[in-house]
């Protein structure tokens, strides 16, 4: 090992092979529920030097754990505690290496944060729409890594959807160059597409060439309250009837979520909080290419056939920037109000969106059955299929206690729904080591024959985030 960390030594310098002090930011994953302790952490400068890295690990069986932000929510980027690992943080790869504004195309290193992405593009005038509440320090390798959602799915598709192209280091520490940026190339087996999601496990993503977009000349949020999950449903139908592409966002909050941020952010102005005849809130965005106020006349006009409908009880629309903001704000901050409230059993779960009220109605039926008291934090991605269907303890409960003694039936019992309304147990954020055995259980046998035959052929000696996604062989 002492050899092997030498040869790190002289590939990306001595300062950036890291094997003492507070490795924490590295070594732990961003929801603590796991922490290990690799043989060092390395940060390479430029794709030279991953390929450099790789090489080395290759030729001495060394595992590596390729690393982004390390704002995962799967446990799919920290070391386990042999000691043995090599993290390969990809932070110093940050360089925006091109910008095509006639294709509309933006190629970006791995490192990238996702929000330095967005500026990049909002520079030029342009709009890169990958947008989640982490954008700020998570990378777009990661982000790629996971095949990450966020709320602009709805319009956009998630981070698969607007990459056009990758560079990737393989598990042998070769270079694959395949950042054309063409929106069509039919040559062969999609790379790219494999590449997405893998979480690390076939290659390392180094960079990405990005699909542009036109900044919308308006865009418009409101927030209404709905008498049922069917009513959020209805009101979904109506905004693609009306607003067509301009909805670039559908989310819903269950009522025991937004009183939460109540309780625990009591800065934040949550509408409609004490309006009892309404379960749920539903969180829209309109953006148009025209004006606001060709926006704002569509927006009535859906609210006024919805009110009609009576799938919406009450609704405001933002009459400023500051206002939309403020209402996004409230939406992003459900995650840190249930952290406030204590330790939870979280699911990222997807279900196509006209069978998610049956599903919500069932999946709460059973778990009130099976653990009284049980209170249930259901918010998400409606306009695509997503929901964070999170499990809380009963209000005079222990939440420790609870996360120890509840996790395993609380998860048997939401994937088992989600199986029995045809969904998935991870919509968004990645299969991870934390969801392994589940995806053996759920995924078909033929499948997981699939994919463990592509991890055979790509990476033979197995190095490449071993235990991440499937078992260890």
């Amino acid at each position: 090992m002492s050899t092997l960390l030498d040869t790190l030594r002289q590939i990306v310098g001595a300062p950036n092979v890291l094997t003492e002090g507070d490795l924490s930011a590295w070594e732990q994953d961003w929801r603590r529920r796991s922490r290990g302790k690799s043989l060092a952490v390395v940060r390479p400068a430029n794709t030279a030097e991953v390929a450099a890295v790789v090489r080395a690990c290759h030729d001495s069986g060394t595992s590596l754990i390729p690393q982004g932000g390390n704002t995962g929510l799967s446990v799919g980027s920290t070391p386990d505690t042999s000691g043995t690992q090599i993290v390969l943080s990809l932070q110093r790869m940050q360089a925006v290496r091109q910008l095509d504004k006639d294709n509309l195309t933006l190629t970006v290193e791995a490192g990238c944060i996702l929000q330095n992405v967005q500026q990049a593009a909002d520079a030029a005038g342009l709009l890169f729409p990958l947008s989640l509440a982490a954008e700020g320090s998570c990378t777009i390798g990661g982000n790629l890594g996971t095949n990450a959602g966020g709320t602009q799915v709805v319009r956009y598709g998630n981070t698969r959807d607007l990459c056009l192209g990758l560079e990737v280091v393989t598990p042998q520490g070769e270079i694959w160059d395949g950042l054309k940026g063409l929106r069509k190339d039919n040559t062969g087996y999609d790379l790219r597409d494999l590449l997405i999601g893998s979480e690390g496990t076939l290659g390392v993503i180094t960079a990405a060439t990005l699909k542009l977009f036109p900044q919308p000349a308006a865009r418009l949020t409101a927030w209404a309250a709905v008498p049922s999950m069917e009513a959020a449903v209805r009101l979904l139908g109506l905004a693609h009837q009306q607003l067509g592409a301009g909805l670039t966002g559908f989310e819903v909050m269950g009522k025991f979520a937004l009183s939460l941020v109540v309780r625990h952010m009591p800065q934040l102005r949550v509408p409609f909080a004490d309006l009892a005849e309404a379960p749920y809130c539903v969180l829209l965005e309109n953006s148009d290419s025209e004006s606001e106020a060709h926006a704002r006349g569509r927006f009535e006009a859906l609210l006024e056939m919805a009110f009609e409908d009576g799938c919406v009880l009450d609704a405001v629309v933002a009459e400023s920037i500051a206002q939309a903001k403020g209402l996004w704000h409230v939406r992003e901050s459900i995650p840190l109000a249930q952290a406030e409230e204590g330790l939870n059993i979280k699911h990222d779960i997807s279900i196509a969106a006209s069978r998610i009220p049956a599903f919500v109605e069932y999946a709460d039926a059973l778990l009130q059955a099976e653990i009284p008291g049980v209170r249930l934090v259901n918010f998400g991605h409606l306009g695509d299929g997503n929901l964070h269907y999170n499990v809380q303890a009963p209000a005079e409960g222990d939440p420790k206690a609870f996360l120890r003694d509840q996790e395993d039936l609380v998860n048997h019992l939401v994937y088992e729904a989600v199986a029995k309304f045809g969904g998935s147990f991870s919509a968004e954020h990645g299969v991870g080591a934390l969801k392994v055995d589940k995806l053996q259980k759920y995924q078909s046998p033929v499948a997981l024959g699939m994919m463990r035959a592509i991890k055979q052929a790509l990476d033979p000696k197995g190095i490449m985030n071993p235990g991440c996604v499937l078992p260890r062989e």
